[in-house]
């Protein structure tokens, strides 16, 4: 996508020229890990040469592969044959420790957020798709859209689109099967949205230099929610860490839970205000903790809550297998088929008492 490609080449150059002079850019990088892939498809990118606002064969790869609609679905069995460009993307998901991230792209103007799939137990039979954080999801999108110079007015391109805010769920706009920011927050533990930033697919290169101006302020705060929530350390009674270990909030459990990286780290994204964590090396029993986050991304640091297991020695590990690159939510849904007829009928009836009032 030329536009996006482009404002993260003048992002890396404005981190980089800002640092030592600007003391919020200094202490953002000072105190945040920050990965920029300005381009996933160089196939694409050079197949495109003439500016088309519509239309751009800079879409697919040399196979003539969508690559957003390549990765492994949560929701239903993928058919598509996996590129090389989203294997190492994969890969590179796998051997990182991701927290917040974004995708770029052209063609409309909001901040879209997680699920782009879903099935009737993430309420997609009312035209939404709700991820277990859909709060911190909502705030993520807002947070973008309202420090862009015009994402927030909704607008959209045409008079067929608007959104309010300049946000919207993924599935609300339209269902995609093997999008990244799905499977990058159901297997990655990553929290993604998508980021449409032009109308105009590819435009004029004089119009490059407004686009990086509109989106400058949104992508700095944007990248400073990645110090939202809470994060820690699991480790034995000698200190050393333990890898693989559940730590989850109660409430909103993950279809795939997220575990502690090979240091014993996690890193949840919450908003302010109080939760009960849980952390669990199979084979002991949990532990459970309070906290109450407030708002540290002015602070460039999210609270601090590391857990230690007395009982668990540096010679037992958790060693739990990566979840299954299988549609996980389709185990919900036959696990909430038997409810099926009843919520049918509870629309039906909500129908009824509508049209009679």
């Amino acid at each position: 996508q030329t536009v996006g490609r482009e404002i993260l080449l003048h992002l890396i150059d404005f981190l980089v020229t800002s640092y030592g002079h600007d003391p919020v850019i200094s202490r953002l990088l000072n105190n945040t890990r920050i990965h920029i892939m300005p381009t996933m498809n160089p196939d694409g990118f050079e197949a495109t040469k003439v500016p088309d606002c519509y239309y751009s064969r800079g879409r697919y790869n040399r196979n003539g592969a969508d690559l957003n609609r390549n990765f492994p679905d949560a929701f239903e069995n993928n058919s598509a044959s996996i590129q090389p460009e989203t294997r190492a993307v994969m890969d590179w998901i796998k051997n990182e420790t991701f927290v917040l991230s974004a995708n770029l792209h052209g063609g409309a103007l909001v901040a879209s957020y997680t699920f782009d799939n879903g099935n009737p137990v993430t309420g997609s039979l009312k035209g939404y798709s709700r991820s277990p954080d859909d709060d911190v999801f909502i705030h993520l999108a807002k947070t973008y859209a309202s420090n862009h110079a015009s994402m927030y007015k909704g607008t959209g391109c045409d008079n067929r689109q608007s959104f309010p805010g300049g946000i919207t769920n993924g599935y609300s706009w339209y269902q995609l099967e093997g999008g990244m920011q799905d499977y990058n927050y159901v297997w990655g533990q990553c929290f993604e949205i998508t980021l449409e930033l032009s109308c105009c697919k590819y435009p004029p290169a004089d119009q490059l230099e407004k686009f990086w101006r509109d989106n400058k302020v949104a992508l700095i705060e944007y990248i400073k929610q990645v110090h939202l929530g809470v994060k820690g350390q699991v480790t034995d009674k000698n200190g050393n860490p333990i890898p693989n270990a559940i730590v989850e909030v109660k409430g909103r459990p993950h279809v795939c839970p997220y575990r502690t990286n090979e240091q014993g780290e996690y890193f949840l994204l919450l908003l302010p205000g109080t939760y009960v964590i849980n952390a669990t090396v199979p084979g002991f029993k949990s532990m459970l903790k309070t906290v109450e986050i407030p708002d540290n991304t002015g602070n460039f640091s999210a609270l601090k809550q590391d857990f230690s297991f007395p009982e668990v020695s540096d010679k037992i590990r958790s060693r739990v297998a990566s979840c299954p690159r299988i549609p996980l939510y389709q185990e919900l849904t036959r696990a909430s088929a038997a409810v099926k007829p009843t919520i049918n009928i509870l629309v039906l009836m909500t129908v009824v008492l509508v049209i009679f009032k």
